[in-house]
């Protein structure tokens, strides 16, 4: 069934390429070959394991922002690496992760896509002049 909706909705995207995969071959592309995805739709529960997974990829999971939208574009944004009450007080928290869930939810539940856009590189620029957390 999952097939069929995504499928049935594709045709409305024929600019989208849609791939097909189980989720065990998508977690070995995803080790494999990391830059073949862009989006990926899926349910709650291979979703979670996908993005545990994909939050490994840049060596920090205090870089991954989490998004959970529902059919009218409204969601739940956070980092994908929760809390982290361990480190709190410690100056090792890297808030990037939480600034980009803000940034994309200023994207795609308000429709501010360039104030999204203006969050997002002046992180990229903060990096490029050397900035640093422990964990990157």
């Amino acid at each position: 069934m999952w097939r069929n909706i995504v499928n049935e909705v594709a045709k409305d995207y024929p600019s989208v390429k849609v791939n097909h995969m189980y989720v065990d071959n998508c977690a070995m592309q995803m080790v494999l070959n990391p830059s073949q995805f862009d989006v990926m739709v899926t349910g709650n529960l291979f979703g979670d394991i996908i993005s545990d997974l994909a939050s490994v990829l840049p060596r920090s999971i205090g870089l991954v922002p989490s998004i959970s939208l529902n059919k009218d574009g409204f969601g739940l944004y956070e980092p994908s690496g929760g809390s982290a009450y361990d480190i709190k007080g410690q100056n090792k928290a890297n808030p990037i992760a939480q600034i980009l869930s803000a940034s994309l939810m200023l994207s795609y539940s308000f429709g501010l896509v360039t104030e999204a856009e203006d969050i997002a590189n002046a992180i990229n620029l903060t990096l490029e002049d050397g900035f640093r957390t422990q964990d990157i």
